[in-house]
């Protein structure tokens, strides 16, 4: 006799995934598990909080009468941050140039070691050492080493960007890269598939979600390095103006300057998580 509900044991493939999950594996937290905004009320709430928050700051300020050299009101640095853009405009073009070119070879470099280190186990141990002397160093503290040798101009930043994005993208892509399905390489095997054919098959398509978040974690560890190098020497850049304008006590364009890299942060977590959703989503 057929057991009758045995039609609610069968998995249906066209079934909807649980709400709430996440495609592309990239999401650490609940700020991106949801697919945002969908009506004029999530719109209405989200504005409300910010609106509430930032208000309850101005008034908080005023009626207290908060030094504007402790604490400026927030409309003193909207206004600050519009019209002074345009002296920290060119200072904000030195840091992206610093961050663009410091995180392609920081990058590329990182992202080829990683699959060099998969593919040969004994470069690992040669490599691995000196990732790691990288990963625990603060760039920071080599930033004067390399302004001796190099200069005030951009070489030393751009160094220090590569040094500090390089080794969080290779960790995170030779992890990928180490859990790709072995049952998967040997029946490619089976069929006659060379080394970079299952690297670029199978090795790569599956490592991609890890290869993306080690790319984002490394840009944001790269903007970070570019703004700490440029508070310690130099006459140009966001990390510049931040010390500029505490050492004036100009704290209106302070915290103008350090919304600006708010603002990169989360541009460069938004663009890595949408690109996560693109390219890796293979997942679900």
């Amino acid at each position: 006799m057929v057991d009758k509900h045995l039609g609610d044991k069968i998995p249906e493939f066209g079934a909807k995934k649980p709400a709430g999950g996440n495609s592309s594996g990239l999401a650490p937290s609940g700020l991106t598990s949801g697919p945002g905004a969908r009506s004029f009320w999530e719109i209405f709430a989200i504005i409300m909080v910010a609106v509430v928050i930032i208000g309850s700051a101005e008034a908080y300020i005023r009626f207290f009468e908060v030094p504007q050299y402790v604490m400026p009101p927030p409309s003193s640095i909207a206004y600050a941050l519009v019209a002074d853009f345009d002296l920290i405009a060119p200072h904000l073009g030195f840091t992206l140039i610093e961050l663009f070119v410091g995180y392609a070879f920081g990058a590329s470099i990182g992202l080829m070691l990683a699959a060099v280190i998969t593919q040969f186990p004994f470069a690992e141990k040669i490599i691995a050492p000196y990732v790691l002397m990288l990963v625990t160093t603060p760039m920071l503290a080599l930033v004067p080493l390399l302004i001796l040798r190099f200069g005030f101009g951009l070489e030393p930043r751009i160094i220090a960007v590569a040094l500090a994005s390089g080794p969080m993208v290779m960790i995170n892509s030779a992890t990928g890269f180490r859990r790709t399905d072995l049952a998967k390489i040997a029946l490619a095997r089976s069929f006659g598939a060379t080394t970079f054919q299952i690297f670029t098959k199978i090795r790569f398509p599956m490592a991609m979600p890890m290869i993306v978040v080690g790319l984002m974690i490394g840009a944001i560890f790269g903007l970070l390095t570019a703004v700490g190098a440029e508070m310690v020497g130099g006459g140009f850049g966001l990390g510049n103006r931040l010390t500029t304008y505490s050492a004036t006590l100009q704290m209106p364009r302070f915290f103008a300057v350090i919304l600006i890299l708010s603002t990169l942060g989360i541009l460069i977590y938004v663009t890595f998580y949408l690109i996560g959703k693109k390219w890796a989503s293979w997942e679900s």
